[in-house]
């Protein structure tokens, strides 16, 4: 008999926190080519994915498809190499499975990141983004169909989806080591295509400043779930008119890459500062 969706969760967390020392205080999404931030955590577990029970494993290129059990600092982190996207095929529940098994873990803050393709016209390729707000256009809803009541209500609030206070630590944090950082909305698309100019210009219209393909799942999931949440965008490619180059999922690698020392920096010294006891 197929095991419900909180069986499964309820196994998958049951697995990680028997590989835990220490309780992790903080779960972390790391993005496309955003996996450096692990050179930073002292590992004590090294999981892959598919030994992790009722876990998706990741198919996209710049996705490692580890679970990382570690501390940055001296505090303990849970960090996932490689996410689950909506264009592989998963679907939301899939997509959405490690957020839930995060909470389920014990773990209440979520940071979350991502590459995506920059919509303000005030931004630059290789900047960095704090996300304020999102807007969901993956046509769908993870929170579609019965609502489990372990996580959270039917109809969830969304009036503050993202930490202010974690902002502004990271604000303070990224002034203090001369890094800037901008701030808006992350629109979340399904993929696998990058935007068409009209699309681009839409999204622009209806008030977004960065564009990807990930993130706005994970988020709403972990939001209903009464997670703390800190999302950051490293713009890859740029969506304003004028500035429109093809662009590859290599090319977008490259820049993430390149911009990933200074978001790494922010994410660390926040981690540090929030959980310094």
């Amino acid at each position: 008999m197929e095991k419900t969706i909180i069986e499964k969760i309820n196994e998958a967390a049951a697995y990680l926190k028997s590989q835990f020392s220490e309780q992790p205080k903080v779960g972390i999404i790391l993005g496309t080519g955003l996996g450096g931030l692990v050179n930073e955590i002292k590992i004590e577990k090294s999981i892959k994915y598919e030994d992790i029970p009722h876990f998706p494993v990741s198919t996209v290129q710049g996705h490692s498809g580890r679970m990382i059990i570690g501390t940055i600092g001296n505090v303990p982190v849970l960090a996932m190499q490689g996410r689950f996207h909506y264009y592989e095929g998963y679907k939301m529940e899939q997509v959405t499975f490690p957020a839930r098994v995060m909470k389920v873990a014990g773990i209440n803050t979520l940071f979350v990141s991502n590459a995506s393709g920059g919509l303000n016209p005030t931004f630059k390729v290789g900047d960095i983004m704090i996300i304020t707000d999102h807007i969901n256009m993956f046509g769908t809803n993870p929170l579609i169909g019965p609502n489990l009541e372990e996580f959270g209500p039917r109809f969830p609030d969304m009036s503050e989806v993202y930490s202010k206070r974690l902002t502004k630590m990271a604000l303070e944090i990224a002034q203090k080591n001369g890094i800037s950082l901008k701030q808006g909305v992350y629109v979340g698309t399904t993929g696998p295509t990058f935007e068409t100019p009209s699309e681009y210009k839409m999204f622009r219209t209806l008030g977004g400043d960065a564009v990807g393909m990930s993130t706005v799942p994970e988020v709403i999931i972990a939001h209903h779930a009464g997670m703390e949440i800190f999302g950051i965008s490293i713009i890859t490619d740029s969506g304003v008119p004028g500035e429109i180059v093809e662009v590859s999922h290599e090319e977008v690698q490259k820049v993430a890459g390149a911009a990933e020392p200074l978001m790494t920096k922010v994410i660390k010294e926040l981690v540090i500062e929030e959980f310094k006891k």
